[in-house]
């Protein structure tokens, strides 16, 4: 179900401990690209009302920016949720807008600058909503202080995106309100992150342990469940160099193990002598033990819009002055939303996102077997976000 309008205005109409999981990608309040929606972040009456039609339990995921993800927290929790976690989405391909101190400094002074190399032309960078970036000829500093402010800047390169992880509160324990309503829980072994190399699996050992441990303490039999991938982590890569880079290179993810006194630790037996802790399954590489995904293709951000009249478009005497694509500015790589829908929503169960756009959400949970409940107001993005939905329909 889309709803064209406000989220407020629409939220309120929709019933109490309606929706299993809520997945959306807000304005982060940056005024980006002077667009008015996202002159600030959703306020604390729209997470109030999200919280009412979610399902005790039911978890939110909220991506927001660096620099107004405490703003979008706040209001989530004071609006009533738990916050629970936050997870790190990292990427290469953010573009720094930063401005040139030197350059400034002379263009106050009313100094030309002398042009020194010619513009260079950048690739289109995967997932680049903005096609080509064309940056301006380099320039030598004409006065002593643009000089001595060569190389100042303002801002740092973008690289990551938090995602809040907040959860309406329970009723009872977890497994109380997961039997009640089917929420409360996240969906750890349908998010495992698969082994990459047939090194993982000869790394891999059976351990037996006095305390908690992942192997039988008498037969050290190993739980299947961990054959199956690496636990989800609070981070998510989209697997370029630039960020694989920054992990160290690991032969083994085993632990010494440690004595420790029971008494000090929740998981300890309840015996004097402590117990040894066990040792984790090896990891070879490095970024890989986590969840990747590369930002949003062009294939992605367009599949099934092509066909819709009026979409995306400039329009001169009513006639298509150029081919129809999706032109929402912040389009979410389909396969990062349905590993966030999979990871906090019950089979079968309902996602809603209050802040639609070009509907990657929705994508994403018809692909998962879900259902949709979007809400946006902009009319051309319902239109966009309908026929990528569509098209994702038809593909089941």
């Amino acid at each position: 179900m889309i709803y064209t309008g406000d989220c407020l205005d629409v939220l309120r109409t929709l019933p109490a401990d309606s929706v299993d999981a809520i997945v959306t990608d807000p304005p982060y309040g940056l005024a980006f690209m002077g667009k008015r929606w996202d002159y600030d972040v959703p306020s604390e009456a729209i997470w109030r009302e999200c919280l009412r039609v979610l399902k005790p339990g039911g978890h939110l995921l909220a991506f927001a920016g660096t620099r107004t993800q405490h703003r979008m927290a706040v209001r989530i929790e004071d609006a009533g949720f738990e916050i629970r976690d936050m997870i790190a989405w990292v990427y290469a391909s953010g573009f720094p807008k930063s401005l040139d101190v030197s350059k400034a400094i002379d263009k106050a002074a009313g100094a030309e600058r002398e042009v020194i190399g010619p513009a260079t032309v950048g690739g289109k960078g995967q997932g680049n909503a903005y096609g080509t970036i064309t940056r301006p000829p380099a320039t030598a500093p004409a006065t002593a202080p643009a000089t001595a402010w060569q190389g100042w800047g303002t801002a740092l390169k973008p690289a990551l995106e938090p995602i809040t992880v907040a959860r309406k509160p329970l009723i009872g324990t977890v497994a109380e309100n997961v039997l009640a309503h089917g929420t409360g829980a996240i969906n750890v072994d349908g998010c495992r992150v698969g082994y990459d190399h047939a090194e993982d699996d000869t790394r891999r050992k059976p351990v037996v342990s006095k305390g908690w441990c992942i192997s039988s303490p008498t037969s050290g039999s190993m739980d299947n469940s961990a054959l199956q991938g690496r636990w989800p982590a609070n981070l998510i890569h989209d697997g370029s160099e630039e960020v694989v880079g920054l992990f160290p290179q690991t032969t083994s993810g085993k632990m010494k193990p440690t004595h420790t006194n029971a008494a000090r630790s929740v998981y300890g037996q309840n015996a004097a002598d402590g117990y040894t802790t066990m040792e984790t399954y090896g990891d070879s590489g490095s970024a890989a033990r986590f969840f990747y995904c590369a930002k949003a293709s062009a294939k992605d951000r367009d599949e099934g819009v092509a066909g819709v009249a009026g979409v995306g478009a400039l329009r001169d005497n009513g006639r298509q002055s150029r081919p129809r694509k999706n032109t929402h500015p912040t389009v979410k790589p389909t396969d990062l939303m349905r590993y966030l829908c999979r990871l906090v929503t019950p089979p079968g169960g309902t996602v809603l996102d209050p802040f639609m756009g070009s509907g990657s959400t929705g994508k994403a949970a018809m692909l998962e077997g879900f259902d949709f409940i979007g809400i946006e107001r902009d009319p051309e993005y319902v239109k966009i976000a309908e026929a990528r939905i569509g098209a994702a329909r038809r593909l089941l």
